[in-house]
């Protein structure tokens, strides 16, 4: 049984197009991301694309029932794949204007295939951390959207922007008064839309209904600690009544929103201290990320229960955001590969069958899964040992992508060794 908090926070995507003031409506649930429009004096404004063309197809046909006005203008707030990738499908085969960012920088283009890069690692840890593959029962939730979505066209309908803006400044979206906002934060080439006579904000990914995705596990350059927390007080700082973010609902209330974002930046700011403080003491990365939690002030805030993003995880990525992967203890200057630190372990267990029987027997799962990658790298059967292990982590995992990554390793594992699936 998934966990029930987990399972509660689905919630956030229910499946609607939601009226945010006259003319301004949310397409939520659709896909893994949001979709806004705004109506104008003859045309409406996009903001953001979702991630594939049959959920910009579906999110199109449910803005239709609201108006038919043409699409003028389409606003990326930011670069990931699953805000950019069904522009074609609002364009309908029209040029329009399509602005971003000055920073604006996707990987659905330009890529450099003779390029020295791990993208097959990268392909496969998305894979794992999205759930590629699983059934809707097992991938319940992303974490910042529905696991089951369609997926057909997915990056397919990425459109070039246009229109690269360098910085603040006022747009007239067809009658309406907007302005764009440069808040480097999930992505440094994010860029909010702020509708300051109807108090609402697009905040991209600046802020979404969990625990922010500080580090992506999939793998992702460092994310800017400071910066992100630093556009979170921009944010606050503008007195918007409705918050409308790039996942998860709309948040109503002038002391809502500041609250959900002010509360987020002392999150991140708290990640910060406490992993500079245990750097500071010689703490090994290990001892931090397993000690370090919210104050519980914080900790009992909805919005920043760890359901797409991970504390621990964010200690990790800051300490090597900042200092790189040494920890300053210099028995890490050297290593032993995996198979001799295996052999060692077993010698002092007396053998591999008493590794064996202790992967068997511990009641803990974390214990359970490293004993486990020792008996692997001695070359002894314990993949389905493994794949039990990941399935009962994932089993009681409020992060989503904790859960997708344990049942989609433990599913390959299980493949590998011949097991069922």
């Amino acid at each position: 049984m998934p966990n029930p908090a987990l399972l509660e926070h689905g919630s956030q995507f229910t499946k609607s197009v939601i009226a945010l003031g006259d003319g301004i409506w949310g397409a939520i649930g659709f896909a893994a991301s949001n979709v806004y429009m705004i109506e104008g004096g003859a045309s409406v404004t996009i903001i953001d694309t979702t991630e594939s063309t049959s959920a910009a197809e579906n999110i199109l046909a449910a803005f239709r029932a609201k108006t038919d006005k043409p699409v003028g203008r389409i606003i990326y707030t930011h670069s990931h794949r699953d805000h950019i990738s069904g522009a074609s499908v609002f364009a309908g085969g029209r040029d329009i204007p399509i602005l971003a960012s000055a920073a604006f920088q996707s990987d659905l283009i330009g890529v450099d295939e003779g390029a020295v890069a791990p993208n097959q690692a990268l392909g496969r840890r998305t894979q794992a951390q999205f759930g590629i593959g699983l059934s809707p029962q097992e991938r319940i939730s992303l974490g910042c959207g529905p696991g089951d979505r369609p997926m057909e066209g997915l990056g397919a309908g990425y459109l070039e922007p246009t229109q690269r803006i360098a910085s603040d400044g006022e747009i007239d979206l067809d009658g309406v008064a907007a302005q764009l906002i440069m808040a480097p934060g999930e992505t440094r080439d994010h860029m909010v839309v702020w509708l300051p006579l109807q108090k609402i904000l697009f905040s991209g990914d600046n802020w979404y209904h969990a625990f922010p995705n500080l580090y992506a596990i999939r793998g992702t350059p460092y994310r800017d600690f400071a910066a992100w927390a630093d556009s979170l007080e921009l944010l606050a700082g503008l007195g918007a009544d409705i918050l409308a973010p790039g996942h998860t609902m709309p948040v109503r209330g002038g002391d809502k929103v500041q609250d959900v974002l002010t509360s987020t930046r002392s999150a991140i700011d708290h990640v910060m201290k406490v992993t500079v403080e245990g750097m500071n003491q010689g703490l090994s990365m290990d001892d931090i990320a397993a000690s370090i939690s919210l104050p519980p002030e914080l900790a009992d805030r909805p919005w920043l229960q760890e359901f797409y993003g991970k504390v621990a995880w964010s200690a990790r990525a800051f300490a090597t955001g900042t200092l790189g992967w040494y920890d300053g203890n210099p028995t890490h200057l050297g290593t032993l590969s995996s198979k001799q630190r295996a052999e060692h372990l077993a010698r002092l267990a007396g053998g591999a069958a008493n590794l064996l029987k202790a992967a068997e027997t511990t009641g803990d799962l974390q214990w359970r899964l490293e004993l486990c990658d020792h008996l692997l790298a001695l070359g002894e059967p314990a993949e389905e040992i493994k794949a039990q292990a990941m399935t009962e982590l994932a089993e009681g995992e409020i992060n989503a992508t904790a859960r997708n990554t344990y049942l989609w390793e433990a599913r390959r594992l299980r493949g590998a060794s011949g097991g069922g699936v």
